[in-house]
């Protein structure tokens, strides 16, 4: 499994197969999916994870386990991902954690590694997150990542309107 970065009390690496189970407690968790109006099937699952292995290839980045260091159980998922918002492709922050390990500050850690890898490895000098206009715990860790509110977008999902909050921040105020 290859480590991607490393945070204070986290680290983060590539997923594998062997993380079907972990993704599916996340996945398949309609209250940790409330802001995608569902959850998802087994076969969504193995959908999410071939696509994460696929950006790994193409992309050289996706979404990756978030990993406790002490205890080495996975908690999460955070990475970068390209993500259609409106008129263009953006590096797109991400998270999606285990109910149980929510307000322990992980996404927020997990998401500022995320931003500096993506300034200081990937070379982009602005980084997003496009969040569901009721995800209020999502934008608060947008706003911990020194991101702020540059435009609103509508997104179709499951044949419904979305409204999103579309954050950025810049390499040159970090």
């Amino acid at each position: 499994m290859k480590k991607i970065l490393a945070v204070r009390r986290l680290y983060l690496r590539e997923m594998t197969y062997d993380d079907y189970a972990d993704l599916c407690e996340i996945l398949q968790d309609e209250k940790t999916m409330y802001a995608y109006e569902h959850a998802f099937s087994d076969e969504e699952v193995h959908e999410w994870l071939d696509r994460q292995l696929s950006r790994y290839k193409n992309d050289g980045f996706g979404l990756w386990a978030v990993i406790d260091k002490e205890s080495g159980v996975f908690l999460g998922q955070c990475g970068i991902t390209w993500q259609n918002c409106g008129d263009e492709n953006v590096p797109e922050i991400g998270y999606l954690f285990k109910r149980k390990y929510w307000h322990n500050g992980y996404a927020a850690e997990a998401s500022q590694g995320c931003r500096e890898y993506a300034f200081n490895v990937l070379g982009f000098n602005k980084v997003y997150s496009i969040i569901r206009d009721n995800n209020y715990a999502s934008q608060k860790v947008a706003q911990r990542n020194g991101m702020k509110i540059v435009k609103t977008i509508v997104k179709n999902y499951y044949k419904m309107d979305m409204p999103h909050l579309v954050y950025c921040v810049e390499r040159s105020i970090m």
